[in-house]
């Protein structure tokens, strides 16, 4: 099983950027899916979770600014970022609990997709 994260870039402060992560492999189902960053020289902190029926979480930093969702056909989740903040930029890294098709479950990381934010 693989993640691959992309959408992240170069965006003004106010702007917006949509990410994606899309799950491929060996996959019988996927619950719970999440997304974290990483700012430069900070730890890592998660941001936002959904999970398979669609129910979602968000930090207190992004709530009303970000949104989650879901397709489950493609295996995929989406972080809509709005209004983005300058302390909005970091590394973003999507997150997944995946039922393999030997059902075994697994937690699974994509690579990051950099989001840089400009003031």
């Amino acid at each position: 099983v693989q993640l691959q994260a992309y959408g992240g870039g170069l965006v003004q402060a106010g702007g917006s950027l949509r990410l994606s992560c899309a799950a491929s492999g060996a996959i019988f189902s996927i619950n719970t899916m999440r997304w974290y960053r990483q700012a430069p020289r900070k730890q890592r902190e998660w941001v936002a979770v959904i999970t398979s029926g669609g129910s979602t979480g968000y930090a207190d930093s992004v709530k009303g600014r970000f949104t989650i969702s879901r397709d489950n056909a493609k295996n995929t989740v989406y972080l809509q970022m709005n209004s983005l903040k300058p302390e909005d930029t970091g590394d973003y890294y999507c997150n997944a609990e995946v039922l393999d098709r030997s059902r075994r479950i697994g937690d699974y990381w994509g690579q990051g997709t950099q989001v840089t934010v400009s003031s």
